[in-house]
């Protein structure tokens, strides 16, 4: 309910309900949503009833996270748009920032290609994006730079945020502690990370 508080000034509607209540969501303003997100962690039976509730509802856009293999094929049968798997996502994401070198996040695009942020190597320091060659010598792609920011997130805590500087033309000039974002064949991606600085 705090967090509710926290935000409810901030955001269009913020409701603290019993989601298994069917009467209470049909006085939700559903048909005004783009999306509902289903994400009950570990209530398997709470998770498919308030799944099937929405899903009554005949909502645009219905996201559920999935508990487990039985919870998904559950909440497949239900219908749902789309299934989350946080905790696999972010497994596979963890492990890859540990299995490669310098990798501070990264995204599966296929199971060739990826997209990921890496510290920039001091020999980039101060070059363009032209002048560092990274397309013509490895094939591989600066989307964009990443600078690292401090703001203060909704509770009033200082945190760290990052600020995507949009796309990179030939003549941006990276500097020290940019982030770059790269994209580019996983075999490719790995022969730059293992270069030394």
């Amino acid at each position: 309910e705090d967090k509710v508080d926290a935000v409810k000034d901030k955001i269009t509607h913020a409701v603290v309900m019993d989601a298994t209540d069917a009467q209470a969501v049909k006085n939700l303003p559903c048909k005004d949503a783009d999306v509902v997100i289903i994400a009950i962690g570990e209530d398997f039976g709470a998770s498919i009833m308030v799944t099937a509730i929405f899903k009554q509802l005949n909502i645009k856009r219905l996201i559920s996270r999935s508990i487990n293999k039985i919870h998904e094929t559950v909440i497949k049968a239900i219908g749902v748009d789309e299934i989350l798997h946080p905790e696999e996502d972010s497994a596979e994401r963890m492990a890859k920032s540990l299995q490669m070198k310098g990798v501070i996040d990264s995204l599966d695009v296929s199971d060739d290609y990826n997209i990921i942020e890496v510290q920039t190597p001091k020999r980039y320091v101060g070059l363009t994006i032209s002048e560092t060659k990274i397309r013509q010598d490895y094939n591989i792609n600066i989307l964009s730079l990443i600078k690292m920011e401090e703001k203060l997130n909704i509770f009033g805590v200082k945190s760290k945020t990052k600020k995507v500087t949009g796309v990179v033309t030939a003549n941006t000039v990276i500097e020290d502690g940019d982030i770059l974002l790269l994209f580019g064949h996983i075999k490719d991606i790995n022969t730059i990370l293992n270069l030394t600085d």
